[in-house]
């Protein structure tokens, strides 16, 4: 097979490169400026600046004086983003600078398409990066509010923002104590020991009906799969103040308000849909015949279950488990109808301090629980990964 033959690299016209650098230039100058009091001037500043560098990195010194002038680049963002913000301001401004340095030649020198197929027109080669683009804009939009909290997690005061010594990285700002809190304080321990009482055993009872449902979801004979599939999954669509309104009125009629089995079924039917949606996902690419072949050689339906079938479907499983647990620990509605003062859960303790305390131990409590989402997250694209080999949809 003959590998793609890709653009050679080649200098750009001059007034091409001002011009990208000069709009990048504003984009950075915009957020440099409203953090300043003035994002017109900022827009402006940024513009020019970086038209000057894109010109003289170009046109006057040339692709001979790249590393010497990137390196100047940094020094000087450095320098301007301490005398504008002190310690990370020279930490921002050197990173604005390593990255404009690079960016000035990337462009200029035409390595943007490098990597491309020499038949891509300028709006295709524009729309490729433009795209990506976007997507890392909504990346550090969603990921930016959980950057800020695990910081401030080790305020030293008992505040929500950042302090002035927070800011010049003065190690006094910074303090445990509000970890020594979470672990320390009644009312947060047994908060915790609530939830991990009850996500475990919500987990189980979504995890094996959640996994008997797809099962009998995927048979060919079922009658109506799609419509139990849509009532199957509707805790997942259904607004979930009305899910908890009507388990509030349905469990009040069978007494289980405010017990740990009343919370355990609520949190199980929120989980379900979790479950039924990974394991359908698995049993897409299951083969079939290896159940017939089972059952030609004489093995029970229970037997060829957790002998065959089990062992392919357990990454979807587990993955579905995983998010039900997840659910379970986060959910706070439905336990503010269905719960009662002795069976908070941590994420009712969160939206206690929240509402009546104001207790910048949240903070704590929110980064550990953000910790304990990105491993479980991890898992599952490990498992996710390792599904795809046993159905031979990967090749590594």
């Amino acid at each position: 097979m003959s590998e793609a033959i890709l653009t050679p690299i080649e200098k750009k016209p001059i007034g091409f490169t001002v011009g990208v650098l000069a709009a990048a230039g504003a984009v950075a100058g915009l957020f440099i400026g409203t953090a300043q009091g003035s994002g017109l001037v900022g827009i402006v500043a940024g513009a020019v600046l970086m038209a000057v560098l894109a010109f003289v990195a170009l046109e006057v010194l040339g692709p001979g004086m790249e590393k010497p002038l990137r390196w100047g680049v940094i020094a000087l963002f450095a320098v301007a983003g301490l005398l504008l913000g002190s310690v990370p301001g020279l930490i921002l401004g050197a990173l604005f600078g390593w990255f404009f340095g690079w960016f000035a030649y990337w462009i200029g020198m035409g390595r943007y398409r490098a990597h491309l197929v020499p038949y891509l027109t300028g709006g295709q080669v524009l729309w490729h990066y433009s795209f990506r683009v976007i997507c890392g804009a909504i990346f550090i939009f969603l990921i930016t509010p959980i950057l800020v909290v695990m910081p401030l997690s080790f305020n030293a005061e008992n505040f929500f923002t950042f302090t002035p010594g927070m800011l010049r990285f003065d190690p006094e700002a910074y303090s445990l104590k509000h970890y020594r809190d979470f672990l320390t304080n009644p009312e947060w321990t047994n908060a915790v020991k609530n939830s991990l009482m009850v996500a475990p055993v919500a987990t189980l009872i979504s995890v094996g009906l959640g996994t008997l449902a797809a099962i009998g979801l995927s048979q060919s004979h079922v009658p109506g799969k799609r419509a139990i599939m849509a009532i199957l999954i509707s805790p997942m669509i259904v607004p979930l103040i009305i899910s908890a309104t009507g388990m509030y009125f349905f469990y009040s009629k069978i007494g289980i308000v405010g017990t740990y089995w009343g919370i355990v079924l609520a949190h199980a039917v929120l989980g379900i849909p979790f479950v039924i949606i990974t394991v359908t996902a698995t049993l897409v690419g299951f083969d079939r015949s290896l159940t017939r072949a089972a059952a030609n050689m004489g093995a029970d339906p229970i037997r060829t279950f957790f002998k065959v079938q089990m062992p392919l479907i357990l990454p979807g499983v587990i993955s579905g488990g995983l998010f039900a647990f997840i659910t379970s620990f986060d959910e706070v509605v439905v336990v503010l109808f269905i719960g009662s003062a002795e069976l908070q859960t941590l994420p009712w303790q969160m939206f206690t301090g929240l509402r009546e305390q104001i207790s910048p131990t949240i903070l704590a409590a929110a980064t550990i629980l953000v910790g304990i989402s990105i491993c479980l997250l991890t898992t599952v694209e490990m498992l996710r990964r390792r599904s795809e080999r046993l159905r031979g949809m990967s090749p590594s």
